[in-house]
């Protein structure tokens, strides 16, 4: 039987980089994902789809010896960014890029998926190809769905995220949280505008807006435990169209992020208590959407994350370093809050940051990437 190469992970990579989809809409991805699996099929595996959400695909082994079923998980979603590597697999897609590196999540979970169709695992495992993880919550999605009922529900799940401060092929995690819960925060102050030498005639908005934006910063400092931390930004500012005019209403947009879902949760009532104070103080209208959906806190648990540090950290064949929290958001976090696991960073080794036009990861990161993670898990299927 022929072993996984770096040849085959970097065609993988580079088949797939070509083709990058949004969320929801990843079908050539799915073709191309499902052309290889099937060709690896074999008497131990099932392949399954479900309508209600087309391009997820799970597979499944039967193990030789089970006593557990382990998950893995990659997302198969791209960004809306117009590349700009000028690689000779530079996307083919207008508007669509492979950014944040599912392009190498997902080579690395065909390797699986082709090993173990070549090796039987001695525990039941599923390789979980996830659509839309940049937007429209996959991960919730696919659970609501009950796409991890009864056999199909892993008793620990893994994963794995592109980071391109990492030197190539190294691994990095932590125990506890890896990183931060995220909800998505759009504000429109609805005031009435007028002529700008009259403000006594408005319910100015602009000001409003001004005064929401400086108390949305107490959200962290004074609600928050210091210790632990949070992140309330506003990147979107939109209103007005004159300088004599005061326009009747302004729009936010912004992100709230905390590295645990208590906090997050806090801090999320607080946005809505002072925009509701801001408003009655003001005598205007503020409407306040937040949306969190899947991208809850990485909440890596704390036994598996240990076995596995200390299993990286015992192989002298292993690059691993222990991770610092991230503000970062993935909605694999979702499934971590029902099932536990562990999400790893792997060392992409890249000037660019993760969702650059530019991102060109070091695919010398993609075989020792693998075999960890391979060696990992048949190692767990020995505990």
């Amino acid at each position: 039987m022929a072993e996984i190469t770096f040849e085959n992970l970097q065609q993988y990579r580079r088949d797939l980089h070509l083709i990058p989809e949004l969320a929801l809409v990843e079908f050539q991805t799915h073709a191309y994902l499902m052309d290889k699996i099937r060709s690896w099929q074999n008497d131990t595996m099932t392949i399954r789809t479900v309508a209600e959400l087309p391009t997820a695909i799970l597979v499944r082994f039967e193990g030789s010896d089970p006593k557990r079923t382990i998950g893995y998980r990659s997302d198969i979603d791209a960004l809306p960014i117009t590349e700009q590597t000028d690689l000779p697999f530079q996307s083919i897609h207008a508007g669509a890029m492979h950014a944040c590196g599912h392009d190498v999540h997902m080579s690395l979970a065909l390797g699986m998926v082709q090993y173990f169709s070549q090796h039987q695992p001695k525990d039941n495992f599923i390789v979980f190809f996830q659509p839309a993880e940049e937007a429209k919550s996959g991960g919730k999605l696919a659970y609501d769905l009950g796409l991890f009922e009864d056999e199909w529900r892993p008793d620990e799940f893994y994963g794995i995220h592109d980071q391109p401060d990492l030197p190539a092929g190294k691994l990095s995690t932590l125990v506890g949280t890896l990183f931060a819960g995220t909800a998505e925060l759009v504000v429109d102050i609805h005031g009435q505008g007028g002529h700008a030498a009259y403000p006594h005639l408005v319910k100015d908005p602009i000001v409003a807006a001004a005064e929401l934006i400086m108390q949305l910063q107490t959200v962290v400092s004074r609600s928050v435990d210091p210790i632990k931390g949070g992140v309330v930004s506003i990147g979107v500012i939109n209103g007005g169209q004159a300088n004599n005019v005061i326009p009747d209403n302004i729009h936010l947009e912004g992100t709230v992020r905390s590295m645990t879902r208590t906090d997050l949760d806090i801090m999320l009532t607080r946005v809505r208590q002072i925009a509701a104070g801001v408003a009655l103080s003001n005598d205007i209208t503020i409407d306040v959407v937040l949306e969190s959906g899947s991208y809850l806190p990485v909440e890596n648990n704390p036994k598996l994350a240990s076995q596995l540090i200390d299993f990286m950290q015992s192989r002298d064949d292993i690059a691993f370093e222990i991770a610092q929290p991230a503000m970062t958001g993935e909605d694999f976090g979702y499934l971590l809050q029902q099932i536990p696991g562990v999400m790893l960073w792997l060392g992409v080794n890249d000037k660019h940051a993760l969702h650059s036009p530019k991102l060109n990861i070091d695919e010398a990161a993609l075989l020792p990437g693998f075999t960890a993670l391979r060696d990992f898990i048949e190692w767990r299927m020995n505990q």
